[in-house]
């Protein structure tokens, strides 16, 4: 049987964590890697709404990768990938389009919706929320970033109690559409909306000073010992702009960052419910 005095004391904990949430917007980046479980999957949605019920602003930022590839293969396109970032001709463009908006966006916002109008399904091309720069002067290159944000939809949409889930694709000035690193999104509405935390749910634990060994996981993190880390090529890899994009983020007031394991059965309620954590929490 539960233990009753346990059991207020964990209310108790969580009550004086959730005050410091409610009205503040949270902005969560759901990677690709960790929402192909749908049992996982799940949790991460009921996590989501749990929070939202609570009176907490949330932004979903979704990525896509693993079934981009998948169909690429299936449309005998072979997926290329350059330090990291995907290289995205037109055809291939095509393909993330028709994946990000048509498929994984829509999904997600009908899982929010299940129990209630809750959610509402938009790409950065959407109302111009997002205006797209080119990075390269390829006119068959059509990877972006992003050069600015329209915070005023998103607000409004806070404000009227929605759950904005964004997909990362951008167009710019003349209508050419973008694929945006979801990383960059996610910090880049971050930085607009003077979000209180950023939390990349992703297929890892955090950082830790051995990926084979859970238990050397860096739970607190500042932004000079992260670059130290960097300095002995103990972060490295694809985690490389993953902090960069944290440490910009906090460089632009945003609180804390956050890098959880989203296949980790509610990994978002244990890292922003619990004084333990299971993440890696970086600050300046």
């Amino acid at each position: 049987m539960l233990n009753s005095t346990q059991f207020i004391q964990d209310l108790m904990s969580m009550s004086s964590l959730i005050r410091q949430y409610v009205g503040q917007i949270i902005v969560i980046k759901y990677g690709g890697s960790a929402m192909q479980d749908e049992s996982l999957k799940k949790a991460v949605i009921d996590d989501i709404l749990f929070l939202h019920l609570l009176g907490i602003k949330i932004v979903v930022v979704h990525g896509g990768g693993p079934i981009i590839n998948h169909w690429l293969y299936k449309c005998n396109i072979k997926p290329s990938f350059e330090n990291g970032v995907r290289i995205t001709d037109q055809k291939t463009m095509e393909i993330v389009q028709m994946v990000l908006e048509g498929k994984v966006n829509k999904n997600l916002v009908s899982m929010l919706n299940l129990f209630g109008n809750y959610a509402i399904g938009l790409s950065g091309r959407d109302l111009n929320l997002m205006h797209a720069v080119p990075l390269s002067s390829n006119s068959n290159d059509f990877v972006g970033t992003v050069g600015k944000v329209n915070t005023k939809i998103l607000t409004s949409l806070l404000k009227d109690g929605y759950i904005p889930v964004i997909a990362s694709i951008a167009s710019d000035s003349l209508g050419r559409v973008y694929n945006i690193n979801a990383d960059t999104v996610a910090g880049a509405l971050s930085k607009a909306l003077k979000a209180q935390k950023l939390i990349f749910l992703t297929d890892t634990s955090g950082i830790m000073f051995d990926i084979a060994k859970p238990d050397t996981l860096l739970k607190n993190l500042t932004v000079p010992q992260v670059l130290d880390l960097k300095q002995n090529n103990v972060i490295k890899g694809g985690m490389i702009p993953k902090v960069d994009c944290c440490i910009d983020v906090l460089r632009s007031k945003v609180q804390s960052v956050h890098i959880i394991n989203g296949c980790l059965p509610h990994a978002l309620l244990l890292e922003m419910l619990t004084s333990d954590r299971v993440g890696s929490m970086l600050t300046l």
